[in-house]
């Protein structure tokens, strides 16, 4: 049984859905909607986002997340349509497409950085009050393996992934205060335009694609749970569960663990 069959704690809760177009957007989306979600779906893909919205039927919201104020509109939109906010996936990211050395673009590494980093981090920002006004609620962000280890490859892209892991091992006890739950999702390679770039070399390398249902189903599982500052691993041949931080030494009681 999917966790979108099995989650009647989302019912008529108002979930907003950046990069919800397609991918794992899309899937989250439509797994909500099956669980009794309204859902707003936000992306810069106006054609692609409206699709989502009708198949769930919702609303959308075209949205550039690396900008504070569009952010702000989208969960003012998500108000005036819905009441309020209850559930924010935060899941909109590009590629990077350059690294440190000779290839290094800026307008490209701003561009990465805007979505995967800011938009997470804006987006919390704008979402946080509705949330409160509700008595509490949860956020979802999308982080990556390429979090949680190193990428010698791209570590441009680790770099702005390891920071939205960062910032859901502290938002998480942070917000608990509001009765604001703050987890993230790290897949590896998963089915989303994301990975069009890889799809040769992955294919080269016998490299199994996770389907975006399987993410979906994890964010719908941390969804209904009751668990923060969590980091879910989703991965090929693995059960999703939070990725544990052994050992990492702190200053003191309550840190490093």
């Amino acid at each position: 049984m999917t966790a979108a069959r099995s989650a009647p704690a989302l019912h008529d809760k108002v979930a907003i859905v950046t990069g919800g177009a397609s991918g794992l957007g899309r899937a989250t989306a439509l797994a909500l909607a099956e669980a009794g979600a309204r859902v707003v779906v936000a992306d810069l893909d106006a054609r692609g986002g409206r699709e989502v919205a009708e198949m769930v039927d919702g609303h959308f919201r075209a949205c550039d997340v690396s900008d504070l104020e569009a952010n702000r509109a989208l969960v003012d939109f998500a108000r005036q349509q819905y009441g309020g906010v209850d559930i924010a996936f935060l899941n909109a990211g590009v590629a990077t497409g350059c690294g440190v050395g000779d290839d290094f673009d800026l307008a490209r590494y701003r561009r990465a950085m805007g979505a995967n980093l800011d938009g997470v981090v804006f987006g919390t920002h704008a979402v946080l009050p509705a949330l409160r006004a509700r008595g509490g609620g949860a956020i979802v962000a999308t982080a990556s393996l390429a979090g949680l280890a190193a990428v010698p490859l791209d570590p441009l892209y680790a770099a702005n992934k390891h920071a939205v892991v960062g910032l859901a091992r502290s938002l998480g006890p942070a917000l608990a205060r509001d009765n604001v739950r703050f987890n993230a999702v790290c897949p590896g390679f998963a089915e989303s335009r994301i990975i069009d770039h890889l799809r040769d070399m992955l294919a080269e390398q016998e490299l199994p694609i996770i389907p975006a249902e399987l993410v979906a189903d994890t964010v719908l599982r941390i969804l209904t749970g009751d668990g923060t500052g969590e980091c879910w691993f989703v991965q090929a041949g693995r059960d999703p569960e939070p990725f544990r931080f052994r050992r990492v030494p702190g200053p003191g009681k309550g840190y490093g663990v």
